[in-house]
């Protein structure tokens, strides 16, 4: 199987940059770097590429060992009959679906395979499960066929506090139903982790070792993408022979001027330089779920040492180009448009042509096949270490994640000590509703005061961050939807949306790391149940609510402006609903408030 597929011959997915102004300074990067080999110094592991007091030939950690991916897609060719031969035997043992139980690049890529391509006919259907929030995990119980579900746990350092809180319930769920559990359970985990000894203790049916060398957020190609691409039923090799033709096309000996990926990550770290630091991006409806790995994969690299590329997922009813308070178009946005041949492209083409009407710096890039998408991950993968290279940043390191789970496990030690989570100072407590918020709210007396005061802080060149330690419906993302519109008009800055805790392992690296130009508003409560963890004396609800504390922190720490409310009832939705009409009326710059109170 694996040798008829290296006779596929690929057109590649067309790249289209219309750089304007920006198009000199662009250029000349590119023939700098074709001048210094900067390609082949990559492919070589030369760390000076992205630090430049680190010489050729040594060794840095999380830089010169995490370029693994680079290769893969040449070498996980072989592991194709061993991927279809263990889905046949899951098929033959009559397991009905399969549930990812991950983390950040351990799971995301997975969401986008069963998003897109959904399930084959005579395959299995794959969830993914990365909240903590207990009515998330409560939906995965009350399924019927629990007894017939495949677990993958997918864990590469195989110590994610999540994973294995996920795993530890579902493993006792699952002793109740047979003897032995550990047949529902897959490990996906680098070797010699601490998963791989507890896969191998309780004798999980299959462990798969994921590469070392490989960052998680760089793992799509690896067992954790592979694996239930194959459960579903994708044409695996096919997309492996896709990302190898890109991965050719960008081989050592390729000038960087003729390189499709460094092209691309030039251009883009280029931007970043020149304060357009909002990567918005437009995909055709049928692969639009592709845009939740590439913003993990780029806020995760690049938002570090004060800068940082903000994606912003758009709405097919929004307004394009991106416009001010004063009516001008944002100055500080660039935009990628990932086009699929044969898709409802209506909003899609009628965008880019006002963008380029409008004279805005965008790339377009144009699939004629859905398998493309294989291409598409290794070119951004390498345009992501290409705009490290620009930065002379490491696009492979997260050094501002651990914050918040530093501040978590010390929500959750007081609780251990106290029986409660420790609770930030509040600027106003009722029944209902409790309001917290860094110095920048100090004066916030109500929940009108609050939204007024934080649609006051959007200044030109911010971002505002919708982040949401609730459970992910689709009727809570459709609600949430409608407050990021309703906050991107009358801020007249881009708003992402990010739930927690799943973009502490995303953009939550970005939030905190780059130059502080995001205003956040963190949305927590709505607990209509809980769970206990077994072997814990805490719950699904205490943890979830100890992330949230410790992210809350995280963030005032690194002097962020942060409003959180958290409501005390178990139903939030038309709580939000309120939010929604009470910050209608308050358009930049039809209102004012002292000075003194945004600042």
């Amino acid at each position: 199987m694996g040798s008829k597929e290296k006779t596929h011959e690929f057109s590649l997915n067309k790249l289209e940059i219309d750089a304007g102004s920006y198009s000199s300074v662009w250029h000349k990067r590119l023939q700098n770097w074709e001048t210094d080999g900067v390609n082949a110094r990559i492919w070589n592991r030369d760390p000076s590429i992205w630090d430049e007091k680190h010489e050729a030939g040594t060794e840095v950690f999380e830089l010169t060992d995490r370029l693994g991916w680079l290769e893969l897609p040449g070498t996980m060719i072989a592991e194709v009959a061993a991927l279809t031969g263990f889905t046949e035997e899951i098929i033959r043992a009559g397991f009905s679906r399969v549930v990812v139980l991950g983390m950040g690049g351990s799971s995301l890529i997975a969401e986008v395979w069963a998003e897109i391509f959904g399930v084959a006919e005579g395959f299995l259907p794959v969830a993914i499960l990365d909240s903590t929030h207990p009515q998330r995990v409560a939906r995965l119980v009350a399924a019927e066929e629990l007894e017939t579900t495949l677990f993958l746990v997918a864990s590469k350092s195989g110590g994610t506090l999540e994973t294995l809180s996920f795993f530890n319930y579902f493993y006792q769920q699952m002793a109740r139903l047979h003897d032995n559990p550990g047949a529902n359970f897959v490990a996906l985990t680098d070797p010699g982790s601490r998963l791989e000894e507890l896969a191998r203790t309780i004798k999980f049916r299959k462990i798969f070792h994921t590469p070392p060398e490989v960052g998680g957020r760089y793992s799509a190609l690896t067992f954790f993408g592979l694996l239930p691409a194959s459960l579903l039923g994708l044409p695996v090799a096919l997309v492996l022979a896709q990302a190898q033709a890109m991965a050719q096309a960008c081989s050592p000996g390729v000038p960087a001027t003729a390189n499709p990926a460094l092209e691309l990550g030039s251009f883009l770290g280029e931007m970043v330089i020149a304060g357009r630091d909002k990567l918005i991006l437009i995909l055709s409806p049928a692969i639009k779920p592709f845009a939740v790995w590439l913003e993990q994969l780029i806020a995760e690299s690049i938002g570090k040492s004060g800068l940082g590329l903000v994606p912003v997922m758009v709405e097919y009813e929004d307004e394009l180009p991106f416009h001010d308070y004063t009516d001008a178009i944002s100055s500080d946005c660039v935009y990628l448009f990932i086009r699929l041949q044969g898709d409802d492209n209506l909003f899609l083409d009628q965008a880019l042509s006002q963008v380029q009407i409008a004279g805005e710096p965008v790339v377009s890039l144009r699939l004629t096949d859905i398998s493309g998408l294989g291409q598409e991950i290794w070119r951004f993968e390498m345009a992501t270490a290409a705009i490290g290279a620009v930065l002379k940043i490491n696009p492979f390191d997260q050094p501002d994640v651990e914050a918040a789970k530093i501040g978590a496990r010390q929500a959750m030690s007081a609780w251990q000590e106290n029986g409660s989570l420790p609770e930030p100072e509040s600027l106003f407590l009722s029944s209902v509703l409790t309001i917290s918020g860094s110095r920048h709210f100090s004066r916030v007396n109500d929940l009108k005061s609050a939204l007024a005061t934080f649609v006051k802080a959007a200044r030109p060149g911010d971002y505002i961050a919708l982040i949401a330690y609730l459970p992910r419906t689709e009727e809570l993302r459709q609600v949430l939807q409608r407050l990021q519109k309703q906050l991107q008009s009358c801020c007249r800055v881009p708003v992402t949306l990010g739930f927690g805790p799943r973009f502490l392992h995303s953009t939550g690296q970005l939030h905190k790391g780059d130059g502080n130009r995001g205003l956040f508003l963190q949305l927590s409560g709505g607990l209509q149940e809980d769970l206990d963890l077994p072997g814990s004396d805490y719950s699904f609800a205490t943890l979830i609510a100890a992330q949230a504390q410790g992210d809350y922190d995280a963030l005032l720490a690194k002097e962020r402006r942060i409003l959180a409310l958290h409501w005390h009832e178990k139903e939030v939705e038309s709580a939000i609903l309120g939010l929604i009409e009470m910050i209608k009326p308050l358009h930049l710059p039809e209102f004012t408030l002292p000075d003194s109170e945004s600042t």
